[in-house]
């Protein structure tokens, strides 16, 4: 089934959307939490770790939801036109400091979390799950998510790049002389970035169809959709690789705002750090699916992992050297930029080989889970990383860091990720589905579809 570049474009807004606020969250939540709602560091990382026990809850729950929805607008996209506004409010509120006590400013922080993380799984999970019912073809998938991560990348580039002058922007607003208030600017900030985020859900809602169906005789046990889930070794395989890089994701991001503070001595750098980062990963993105092609998606995935792992732990060795910090980076996001589309390709696929194995559709849950796990991951790396700052003496805002807590955050974001990353490879040498295997599974499915029609 091939897609239109208009539907591919519409679709790929959807994750321009989710950049917009998850960003914001995954790269200064931590440190909002910290410098400016005065949170404690053990504080705002149990917030973070009780944060992924709750979707360890929610996730599959959306999935098994969202498999059995049947609307007119299909499975997965009504998820988006009634959670964008949703979503959009709640990552207001969780940026938002009423002035209570120690305690109260904790319970504050961790229910407008939860209830962000709740939004976010309604609204991201369908959107993910959506992929993998526009076509049943691999390679237009692959095609799909380059469009998607460009466009995300292109998200990430905004709020990296705009985040903090827009908080010194708004946050001067009604202020006397120099003085910004930062609470306000982030408040601020992130009601622009809501708005534009329901608005990009909405043009992926109206542009995008939903075309491949479920077997017709499917029943709607949800202990068999969990039985079938986990004796799928494929899904197994992409959900420890899940796990493993988004801690090593959500170390690096929470980091990387302590390290050009108090390691470079220049808070204000990490805006041109991310966005050349950011440029990289978008140049380097359309190789994805042409490199697929020659070598097929597990070996690209594996020669990634490795070349990224090393790059990144080559910027401790850098030291405070600028230069050479941005070339390993840059060299970094390129290396690694091809497997990101190729991870949701690779899971769009493995929905397809439930189905081909055990005759039993569970797309929604395939990808719920799998997403479960890289949140699972990304919070265990944020709390790894707040815990870590803790461990190693780390003092918000004091003029002068200890000699451990400048190691603790250089570790951050160079050796720890770069080993973590690196170790993707081991795991994906178990991944399965080769060249041979896809297109059996995809003319098999084919022709069952047909004779199902025919029935």
């Amino acid at each position: 089934m091939k897609l239109s570049v208009k539907e591919k474009l519409g679709y790929s807004l959807g994750d321009t959307a989710s950049h917009f606020v998850w960003d914001l969250v995954g790269f200064w939540l931590l440190i909002f939490y910290t410098d400016i709602y005065g949170l404690t560091p053990y504080l705002a990382g149990v917030i973070m770790f009780v944060g992924s026990i709750w979707d360890a809850v929610m996730d599959p729950i959306v999935g098994v939801i969202s498999d059995r929805t049947n609307t007119r607008w299909g499975k997965f996209r009504p998820y988006l036109l009634f959670g964008a506004v949703p979503y959009a409010i709640l990552a207001v509120l969780a940026f938002t400091t009423p002035d209570f006590t120690m305690s109260g400013k904790f319970a504050y922080a961790m229910i407008t979390c939860l209830l962000l993380r709740t939004a976010y799984a309604f609204v991201n999970l369908p959107y993910s799950s959506l992929s993998a019912v526009m076509t049943d073809d691999s390679n237009e998938r692959a095609s799909l998510n380059t469009y998607r991560f460009i466009s995300a990348y292109i998200g990430q580039f905004i709020v990296t790049g705009a985040a903090l002058y827009l908080v010194s922007f708004f946050g001067a607003l009604g202020q006397q002389g120099d003085s910004v208030n930062q609470a306000q600017g982030y408040q601020i900030t992130v009601m622009l970035f809501g708005v534009l985020s329901v608005i990009f859900f909405l043009i992926t809602f109206f542009t995008t169809k939903e075309r491949v169906p479920e077997p017709k005789k499917q029943d709607n046990n949800v202990l068999t959709d969990f039985k079938y889930l986990f004796m799928n070794k494929a899904w197994i395989v992409l959900t420890i690789v899940g796990i493993v890089s988004f801690i090593m994701f959500a170390m690096q991001n929470a980091a990387i705002a302590y390290y050009f503070k108090y390691y470079i001595a220049d808070a204000e750098n990490v805006q041109l750090f991310n966005i050349v980062g950011t440029v990289a990963l978008i140049v380097a993105l359309p190789a994805s699916k042409p490199l697929a092609k020659r070598f097929g998606n597990k070996k690209v995935y594996i020669m990634s992992s490795v070349l990224s792992g090393i790059f990144f732990a080559l910027i401790y060795v850098a030291g405070d050297n600028l230069w050479l910090v941005y070339t390993f980076n840059v060299l970094a996001k390129m290396a690694y930029a091809p497997a990101v589309p190729l991870l949701w390709t690779m899971l769009a696929d493995v929905a397809d080989y439930g189905e081909w194995k055990f005759n039993r559709r569970t797309t929604g849950l395939c990808f719920s889970a799998s997403v479960l796990a890289q949140k699972l991951g990304w919070a265990i790396g944020a709390a790894a990383a707040s815990w870590i700052l803790g461990v190693t003496h780390f003092v918000a805002n004091a003029d002068v860091q200890s000699d451990s807590a400048m190691l603790g955050i250089r570790l951050l974001v160079s050796v720890i990720p770069g080993v973590l990353y690196a170790s993707c490879a081991l795991v994906m040498i178990f991944y399965g589905l080769d060249a041979q295997t896809m297109e059996e599974m995809k003319q098999e499915l084919a022709d069952r579809r047909v004779e199902t029609e025919n029935d």
